[in-house]
């Protein structure tokens, strides 16, 4: 696995985007990135294994390099699921299909380079964004969740995780200098958050749990939980 040294100069060229340069890095990234990443996908497996029937179709839209679906598929090798990973960043797709092609799972996996916002779901069972509504523009969000749900049968699952705000300020602010603190012990810099943080400023919006909560309720979604918290990390299960 390659190290994420991206940031490691301090300057600044372009907004972040998911280009060759992030592929090569990016599963060391959310690794170091995003605190108990491998323990939300865990708590994805459970969850899928606690609702899920034989021969469902889930998808990972805004996949990345396929990390999460790999996982997955590992987790939940006894069960006859399939996997659809959908991403529109070319290198992240190309990273995916050899990674499955790695660990011979290529038959199991299929993963396409697609725009995330219109792309079909056939026959989905369950769909998971992982830090992916997030990347997305704020107005864009509603139709992205109604469509979902109109995609889902009775009884699918929506699997979300997001960096999320609070609204009450002065937590705001303790909130964003423990996840530093967090980006500090994962061996980040200073100058390397500093630089990312400006890099995902205009392309990284997050939003309150509330107002996740509230776009799931205006899609449909009537049994929604939070099955994970740390600090300005938000994971939701929806259920239509």
């Amino acid at each position: 696995m390659e190290q994420d040294r991206l940031f490691s100069s301090g300057t600044i060229q372009e907004d972040f985007t998911f280009n060759e340069r992030v592929a090569d890095v990016f599963d060391d990234m959310v690794n170091r990135s995003i605190p108990y990443y491998q323990t939300v996908i865990q708590g994805l497996a459970a969850l899928l294994r606690q609702r899920l029937e034989q021969g469902t179709t889930i998808y990972d839209l805004g996949c990345s390099t396929g990390s999460t679906l790999l996982e997955l598929s590992r987790q939940l090798q006894d069960r006859e699921l399939r996997y659809v990973g959908i991403d529109n960043a070319q290198p992240m797709i190309d990273k995916a299909r050899r990674k499955s092609e790695l660990f011979s799972k290529e038959e199991l996996l299929t993963f396409y380079r697609d725009d995330i916002t219109s792309c079909p779901l056939d026959h989905a069972g369950a769909v998971i964004c992982n830090y992916t509504l997030q990347f997305l523009r704020p107005i864009t969000r509603q139709p992205f969740l109604d469509r979902i749900y109109q995609a889902l049968p009775p009884g699918g699952l929506l699997l979300i995780s997001e960096k999320t705000l609070s609204h009450a300020q002065r937590l705001n602010r303790d909130f964003i200098a423990l996840y530093h603190q967090f980006k500090k012990r994962q061996g980040y810099s200073e100058l390397e958050i500093a630089a990312k943080r400006e890099a995902l400023e205009n392309v990284l919006i997050p939003f309150s749990v509330e107002e996740n909560l509230q776009l799931l309720r205006r899609a449909g979604f009537e049994e929604i939980e939070i099955f994970f918290k740390w600090f300005n990390f938000t994971s939701f299960i929806a259920l239509k």
